[in-house]
């Protein structure tokens, strides 16, 4: 078989797969993984997580880590259930948890379990800072890109496979081909797909802080100190996971406005005080 035919052969079988729809874009995204069993994989890998490490508990930065991670899924099930998706997150299981790490990290896994180094928090600063990356976190997985990026490593395996098979007969096009199939897949599939659900989660995120009654103004602030924090090291933006600090903070800037229209839909026309 042909390497265009063995390609076009597995495009028609992926287009028969699931798909789910994106609740904040309404578009159809890849979920060759239910989140029926997406999620069960998350808490178990969570708790994991949790047990190596040490958890912070009855500190007023745990207790601000938890109270911020509340609001925001309120925020997020108010906006779910004005926007027509009501019982979106019947299955998630909510949990916020603060951890002992100089790592500059926070992350949720899918189903809503939630993770916050200490490193992170000198960046943050404040209250404020920390809803602006609860938000980002919490975004991701609303919009199921966990299991969109699952979905995506398959295509890639898949393609990696259908090459090797239609190309087995001539080695020096095998060669060619893995040669270039790996770095091409990256820098023009997996890590463009990887930023376009940055810039996508900045979006959904500010949104949802807003909400929260948190000011969509400092989202921007927080990625300048992310920024400076970086000392200049990061790649090129075209080979990174991320969008550069430059494109985040100018984007931010412009999503603001937009958040606060959208927080005014939900009677939000002041924000916490930030400290």
């Amino acid at each position: 078989m042909s390497l265009k035919k063995s390609i076009s052969l597995l495009i028609v079988v992926i287009t028969f797969i699931s798909c789910a729809t994106n609740p904040f874009t309404g578009k159809k995204t890849m979920a060759f993984v239910s989140n029926k069993q997406l999620f069960p994989m998350a808490f178990a890998q969570y708790n994991q997580v949790l047990s190596e490490n040490n958890v912070v508990t009855g500190t007023s930065d745990a207790d601000m880590i938890t109270r911020v991670g509340q609001r925001i899924a309120v925020a997020a099930e108010r906006w779910l259930n004005a926007n027509g998706q009501q019982g979106y997150l019947e299955d998630y299981k909510w949990e916020y948890k603060l951890i002992e790490s100089e790592q500059v990290n926070a992350w949720c896994m899918p189903g809503g379990k939630i993770a916050f180094y200490t490193g992170i928090l000198p960046i943050a600063q404040n209250e404020t800072g920390v809803a602006a990356i609860m938000g980002h976190e919490v975004a991701h997985a609303l919009a199921n890109h966990g299991q969109q990026r699952m979905s995506a490593a398959y295509i890639q395996q898949g393609l990696a496979v259908a090459g090797n098979v239609a190309l087995a007969n001539d080695q020096r096009a095998l060669g060619i081909f893995n040669q270039s199939y790996g770095i091409g897949s990256q820098v023009f599939g997996m890590l463009p797909f990887s930023r376009s659900h940055e810039t996508e989660a900045d979006k959904i995120g500010v949104y949802l802080m807003a909400i929260a009654e948190y000011n969509p103004d400092e989202a921007a602030e927080l990625w300048k100190r992310m920024k400076a924090n970086s000392g200049g090291q990061a790649p090129p933006e075209f080979l990174s996971t991320h969008p550069s600090s430059d494109t985040r903070i100018s984007n931010l800037q412009k999503l603001a406005p937009k958040a606060k229209a959208e927080a005014k839909k939900f009677g939000v026309t002041t924000y916490r005080p930030i400290n």
